[in-house]
């Protein structure tokens, strides 16, 4: 088997495309292993599918599946679009719902699935969370020092509320955002339906405007904008290597 690992804002992905749709819940523990696999957070199997240019199979580095992950969509866009699986403007299918891309050249731009609020602001942990469904369950906490991420207390929250765990730091209308990702049990260097439920969360009490540069501790710039009602998530991807196993 042939396989591709992407790099999306620092959050990577070992992408690959068959014609077979089964569970490769196990390939994903294989594969994301960081001493004896390829080492990713996720694992994206690319199928066949009759309502869309093709459909998603996704699964976290423990081998679960996630319905939604904002990073992985420009990444597999990028992918499919240069093995010939999709034009440069394409839609896919996800547990989430369809999700329409944009590539241009190493740009891609996804318009992100309408977001469901599930639970309003409340107080624990010392912090005033916010719970908010953007393809995926985000908590969302506004920080003035991002120094304040404590992998206990989100691990705790992450488990209570069973949904990722954000804080968010907001200067010159810029967000700067940290975050505990399910499934990789652990911080990652980015996460886009994250960065999207901070940048909702802040629009919300209006300290961003409705196009706002974000910041993931891997420091790469990605926009997320909000235009009619829709939610667009813009940024580079890398290709990182290709593989034969």
């Amino acid at each position: 088997m042939t396989y591709t690992k992407y790099s999306a804002s620092g959050n990577d992905f070992v992408i690959f495309h068959t014609f077979v749709e089964q569970d490769f819940s196990s390939k994903a523990v294989e594969l994301c292993n960081r001493t004896e696999g390829i080492g990713a957070d996720g694992l994206v199997a690319l199928v066949p599918s009759n309502e869309a240019d093709f459909k998603w199979l996704f699964y976290n580095s423990d081998g679960s599946e996630a319905s939604m992950c904002g990073n992985a969509t420009r990444a597999v866009a990028h992918y499919a679009y240069n093995n010939g699986l999709a034009p440069s403007s394409m839609k896919f299918l996800t547990q989430a719902g369809l999700i329409e891309s944009i590539v241009e050249s190493n740009i891609v731009q996804t318009q992100m699935t309408k977001p469901k609020v599930i639970k309003e602001p409340f107080e624990q942990e010392g912090f005033t969370w916010y719970l908010i469904d953007t393809g995926v369950p985000h908590l969302v906490a506004l920080v003035d020092d991002l120094e304040k991420y404590d992998h206990d207390i989100c691990a705790k929250m992450r488990y209570e509320y069973n949904a990722n765990v954000n804080l968010v730091k907001v200067k010159d209308k810029k967000l700067y955002v940290r975050t505990y990702e399910r499934g990789v049990e652990g911080e990652t260097k980015a996460c886009g339906t994250g960065m999207v439920a901070c940048f909702l969360r802040c629009l919300d009490l209006n300290l961003v405007d409705e196009k706002a540069l974000v910041y993931p501790i891997s420091k790469e710039e990605l926009t997320i904008s909000k235009i009619d009602g829709k939610i667009y998530f813009k940024g580079a991807v890398k290709k990182v290597f290709t593989t034969t196993i």
